[in-house]
């Protein structure tokens, strides 16, 4: 399995999975730029997304196809994510989610509020109602990097 970055030829791909895993569509296009998708012999296996605000950012759209669930797919693009977006500069990274409250705390995400979210953030398609306003909110910083 091979984690790369979305080009417009996984956009098809990606909208399947996002749709088979009931998750919003809503700035996906936009926003495909900075996806990361794992990749295996058949097809796409997992995606997750995100939309970066300055120094802020939008965890969005992490999701795993049926067959590969269960093996730390997951996991590794969460990670993956993570790192790319501290390399390239994010300091705090914000996601909205309405089923995995209990999976993110594992890589540092803590419960947060609305009005605790940048306005550039609160101002994405998933804040502005592709997700309701019953989604938990979460945060987490990310440590600086030195250029190098």
């Amino acid at each position: 399995m091979r984690l790369r970055a979305a080009t417009r030829d996984d956009l098809a791909a990606v909208t399947r999975l996002l749709s088979a895993s009931e998750l919003p569509l809503d700035g996906v296009e936009a926003n495909l730029a900075g996806f990361i998708v794992a990749e295996e012999a058949d097809g796409i296996a997992g995606v997750i997304g995100i939309e970066r605000y300055g120094e802020a950012a939008l965890l969005r759209s992490a999701a795993v196809s049926l067959d590969s669930r269960g093996n730390g797919l997951g996991s590794r693009l969460v990670r993956e994510l993570l790192e790319r977006a501290a390399a390239g500069g994010v300091a705090e990274i914000y996601l909205l989610t309405t089923t995995a409250e209990e999976y993110f705390p594992r890589f540092g995400f803590t419960r947060s509020s609305r009005a605790q979210v940048p306005e550039s953030v609160r101002a994405s398609r998933e804040f502005r109602g592709a997700c309701p306003d019953t989604a938990v909110v979460m945060k987490r910083a990310l440590p600086k990097r030195d250029p190098a």
